[in-house]
């Protein structure tokens, strides 16, 4: 990824030379034009191109905004029930993250989601145990957690 980025940084400063241009505007010419080389030429720079990571991590941002909203409403509708039926608990979720960084960003991510709160990690790491403010199924807690944020970290760090 680094490698990628520094091609397409001398693109950029190479097509200001060659053009004879020395301003920001000449500057984003060449680096859209060395995103545009770098996409042509992707098979025969190795890994994966550096843009699909960034566009990823965008699309992790706004799956947790989305998330939040939806555990905001959700909230405020329990919150405002007169005699709310609610089911406190706390449940272990198996994780398939491996590194300390996927497993700290999955455990803040379900910490500022309002109604759940990461309580602790096993000692092997595999298994975080979550706190949830209402919990009706436990399954399907699991797979909303293992199909939203679990899936969106996985393809940003894979």
């Amino acid at each position: 990824m680094a490698f990628q980025i520094v091609i397409n940084l001398v693109i950029a400063i190479m097509w200001m030379f060659l053009s004879e241009t020395y301003t920001l505007t000449s500057f984003i010419a060449g680096y859209i034009l060395g995103i545009i080389l770098l996409l042509l030429l992707n098979r025969f720079i190795p890994g994966r191109f550096y843009l699909d990571r960034f566009v990823k991590i965008i699309q992790l941002i706004f799956l947790f905004i989305k998330e939040l909203i939806k555990s905001n409403i959700d909230i405020v509708k329990l919150v405002y029930t007169p005699k709310p039926d609610i089911e406190p608990g706390i449940f272990a979720y198996e994780t398939e993250l491996k590194s300390d960084w996927e497993l700290t960003l999955l455990a803040n991510l379900i910490t500022l989601t309002p109604g759940t709160l990461s309580v602790a990690f096993s000692n092997d790491n595999s298994t975080i145990y979550i706190h949830a403010m209402d919990i009706d199924d436990i399954d399907e807690s699991i797979q909303s957690i293992k199909n939203t944020f679990e899936k969106a970290i996985m393809e940003v760090t894979r």
